[in-house]
């Protein structure tokens, strides 16, 4: 039986939550060369190792652009899945859910003023708990949290590389795609007839 269901949120509950390529067009530089050059330091953002402040601090040092408002935020205009968030409805009635995210501080703040983790029973953050996936600590922390096997958790997520070190703690492993499609996967796990097919 399935106690906890985890949910990603970007490109799972919410869409259009990539801004890379409008921040890197702002600042003239191609999309790809942006996320060369400050990889290391996204992946301190959504550890919460280093803050916003210091982040543009460090895009000035290394691209020469001095960015004045935090442009994580001016770009982020997350959409809401309808579908999903229709079908975290209907598990609650039987289970928790929570959401799993590697995120950043400026992301959490407009997700939060939007509402869009109401839904949820709980929040776990990467910035917030210090941990990002795919790293099996950032799993292990939140069965931990939630008091719930590997074998009774269900995971959602859109990243392949996520989803697999999932699946390799023993816990249901599901690669989101579509809203139909996850709900049929969601379904049989459940030993229900899906009612989309």
């Amino acid at each position: 039986m399935i106690e906890l269901y985890i949910f990603d949120m970007g490109g799972v509950v919410s869409l259009n939550t990539d801004v890379s390529e409008r921040i890197a067009k702002r600042l003239e530089i191609a999309a790809d060369q942006w996320r060369d050059l400050l990889h290391e330091e996204f992946i301190g953002l959504m550890a919460g190792s280093i803050t916003t402040e210091q982040f543009w601090r460090r895009v000035f040092v290394v691209t020469g652009h001095r960015v004045e408002e935090d442009l994580w935020a001016h770009f982020f205009h997350p959409v809401p899945n309808h579908e999903v968030i229709s079908t975290i409805r209907e598990l609650k009635a039987e289970a928790r859910v929570v959401a799993g995210t590697n995120t950043i501080e400026s992301h959490y703040q407009v997700h939060e003023r939007n509402g869009d983790y109401d839904i949820f029973d709980g929040v776990y953050a990467s910035q917030r708990i210090g941990l990002v996936k795919p790293d099996p600590a950032f799993y292990n922390y939140i069965l931990e949290k939630e008091g719930c096997s590997p074998e009774r958790t269900v995971f959602v997520d859109d990243f392949p590389e996520n989803v697999a070190a999932a699946g390799e703690l023993g816990i249901h492993a599901l690669l989101y795609t579509e809203a139909v499609k996850l709900k049929r996967e969601l379904d049989t796990l459940r030993g229900k007839q899906s009612s989309a097919s």
